[in-house]
């Protein structure tokens, strides 16, 4: 994979291939849909490796704005077409906005391993 790191002034996302991780780190408030774009081809192309499974870490992002709501919704969205990779989604009980959006994954993608703790 060509690009595994995203990084912005408030935020870093860094994809570790060992353990077909993407890792959130920092807050993520970008203005609009293009803006995350850099970002949906990082979580497209990891996906496109076709991983037994593939992590998406948001313990460490203390902030998601709605673009970045509908972003994660729209690529769990299209991981319903993926057969034969488990998609993980680790979140934290530390980060208020993450308890009540994640669960709403759960209803995209009913295969969907949520866990937060």
């Amino acid at each position: 994979m060509a690009n595994q790191d995203v990084k912005g002034e408030d935020y870093m996302i860094q994809y570790d291939s060992a353990t077909t991780t993407v890792n959130f780190n920092g807050e993520l408030s970008l203005g609009c849909p293009a803006e995350y774009e850099p970002i949906t081809n990082l979580l497209s192309e990891v996906a496109e490796t076709n991983p037994e499974t593939m992590t998406v870490n948001l313990r460490e992002l203390s902030f998601l704005n709605s673009s970045g709501i509908s972003m994660l919704s729209k690529f769990v969205l299209g991981f319903r077409k993926k057969k034969g990779t488990q998609l993980i989604v680790l979140g934290s009980n530390d980060m208020p906005w993450q308890g009540k959006s994640l669960k709403n994954l759960e209803k995209l993608l009913p295969g969907l391993k949520l866990e937060i703790e």
